[in-house]
């Protein structure tokens, strides 16, 4: 008896590759849920993704600006920090030469009172009891004295009043010492011609006699 082989051949041939294709889609899934192959040694490992030109000559020049506005506000903060200083500075220069023009004619302006002062001081008391016309041109004179420093006052100009006060080098000048026995030893006794200042600031300092120090 005879069989027919070419039947059971082709059976068994779609079956084995059945297995092999069964066998792939496992291998695949594998590596799917494993990731991405890694490369075998000695193989080349793949390159890494090249940069668009266009971003990389962007993002250059986004950092130049960067730079460059820093620059720039680090300019601007000095030179703000500069101008006020020359603000104040200005400032300075310009009351120095209001208060050295007023300084200037503060002292020709002294001479005038000093000379209201001797006037008045050289009207003796006797006279101005026994004469009415002295008496009221010496009143008269004492009011314009004090209107005239009372003007002064107004522009900071103010008269030091030494008399009976500690000698004091920055106000007073000494011009004699004499002892005086009921006066205070280095006390101001006598003034010749009162000092005055300008914004507290000495003008011209008081010319005074001051009780001498016993020793």
């Amino acid at each position: 008896m005879r069989f027919n082989s070419t039947k059971a051949s082709g059976s068994s041939s779609s079956e084995s590759e059945s297995a092999e294709a069964a066998k792939a889609s496992e291998t695949a899934e594998s590596q799917e849920a494993s990731g991405p192959a890694k490369p075998a040694e000695g193989e080349p490992a793949e390159a890494e993704p090249v940069e668009n030109p266009e971003i990389t000559e962007l993002r250059e020049k986004l950092e130049k600006k960067d730079k460059d506005l820093a620059a720039m506000r680090n300019h601007y903060t000095r030179a703000k920090a500069d101008f006020r200083h020359l603000q104040e500075m200005t400032k300075v220069e310009v009351q120095k030469a209001k208060d050295f023009a007023l300084q200037k004619f503060a002292k020709e302006l002294l001479e005038s009172v000093d000379n209201f002062d001797l006037a008045l001081k050289n009207v003796k008391e006797e006279t101005l009891k026994t004469s009415e016309e002295v008496k009221n041109l010496y009143d008269g004179v004492d009011m314009t004295r004090n209107i005239f420093e009372k003007t002064l006052g107004k522009y900071g100009i103010s008269k030091i009043e030494p008399l009976d006060q500690p000698f004091d080098p920055n106000l007073h000048e000494a011009i004699f010492e004499v002892a005086q026995p009921d006066k205070h030893p280095g006390t101001v006794f006598f003034v010749q011609q009162n000092g005055y200042t300008l914004n507290d600031r000495v003008l011209r300092p008081a010319k005074v006699g001051v009780v001498k120090v016993e020793e």
